[in-house]
């Protein structure tokens, strides 16, 4: 059997609303590829957080690709920045919140899915720009 394998702009971007300031770029989810997790890259736009969330039996990871920021789980907060890696265990609640500059890069992983693909692609199609394709393809890295 074949591995899944895409490359950068094979991946499609969404914001989960209109407006919203994050865009996740799906790279393989449960959905298209039927695995029982997604993979995804999460944009936060300068300012830009997540709202407090809490996944009931999902187990979230962060790796910080580029960029600053602060995550709160529960009442901890730790500081983000590039080559770091957080996981939120499930019924944690937390935040993710952009506070460098430019704009902050993570990998996102959930596992289980718990249906976060789902609510990604019942949002709003984006476009990746010449600065997140230049992230996601590595160069100048």
């Amino acid at each position: 059997m074949l591995p899944f394998f895409k490359r950068p702009e094979q991946f499609e971007a969404f914001r989960i609303k209109e407006g919203e300031s994050n865009r996740l770029v799906v790279m393989f989810d449960s959905i298209k590829e039927k695995l029982d997790f997604i993979a995804c890259v999460e944009i936060f736009d300068v300012g830009g957080l997540t709202p407090p969330n809490t996944h009931k039996a999902a187990d979230e990871l962060f790796f910080v690709l580029e960029g600053e920021g602060r995550a709160r789980c529960d009442d901890d907060w730790v500081e983000l920045r590039k080559g770091d890696a957080m996981v939120v265990p499930a019924g944690a609640e937390h935040v993710v919140e952009n506070t460098g500059e430019g704009r902050l890069y993570t990998l996102t992983v959930m596992v289980p899915d718990e249906n976060f693909a789902r609510l990604i692609r019942s949002g709003v199609p984006d476009q990746l720009d010449a600065e997140d394709l230049r992230v996601l393809q590595g160069v100048g890295q």
